[in-house]
């Protein structure tokens, strides 16, 4: 197997903090599967870091309505990667959208790559970037048990909906990827 490239998608502080309107409640456990993955993904990781934009437009006018909260500049606290990850971030990706997959992002996985995913929200960025990457030709893994949702059942729905997509997506977990990957 080829190892690909790990996006590990908003591990920020905002979605960490359990009194955000942006809390998820399994951050933890998802930022645990992170540090399993890290090891054997040494130089070929990319943090994502979701931003809200300095002038929403189009519909995201009317989603900053609901969330004005959110308005803050780029290096405000809660869009920092939370402690334990800042200082493993040796690539950083921002991006104002939901979808993490980039040129940047695409450049970094090579063309035809293979793209393992691990974050959150398993329901949203996740999902949003799992599928642009698969429509562009990468193959995209993304490992259940490194993600989570904005709750239990939204989680399982958004991997039981990537599922549909196999063989351009496949969900799995730490341990089976790993044993893919071997010594």
């Amino acid at each position: 197997m080829s190892a690909g490239h790990l996006a590990v998608i908003d591990m920020q502080r905002v979605f960490a903090d359990p009194a955000s309107p942006w809390a998820t409640p399994r951050y933890a456990d998802a930022a645990a599967g992170v540090h399993a993955l890290l090891p054997a993904f040494a130089g070929r990781v990319t943090f994502t870091r979701f931003l809200a934009p300095r002038e929403p437009a189009g519909a995201w006018r009317a989603y900053y309505e609901q969330y004005p909260f959110a308005r803050r500049p780029p290096d405000a606290e809660l869009w920092a990667l939370t402690d334990e990850f800042a200082g493993l971030a040796d690539h950083v990706l921002d991006t104002a959208t939901f979808g993490k997959w980039t040129p940047g992002l695409a450049a970094r996985t090579g063309p035809a790559g293979r793209l393992v995913l691990a974050g959150v929200s398993t329901d949203c960025c996740v999902l949003s970037t799992a599928l642009a990457a698969a429509d562009a030709g990468a193959e995209v893994l993304v490992v259940a048990d490194a993600c989570a949702g904005v709750d239990d059942d939204s989680h399982l729905k958004a991997l039981q909906i990537m599922e549909l997509y196999r063989p351009l997506v496949r969900v799995t977990t730490i341990a089976d990827l790993l044993a893919e990957a071997g010594p």
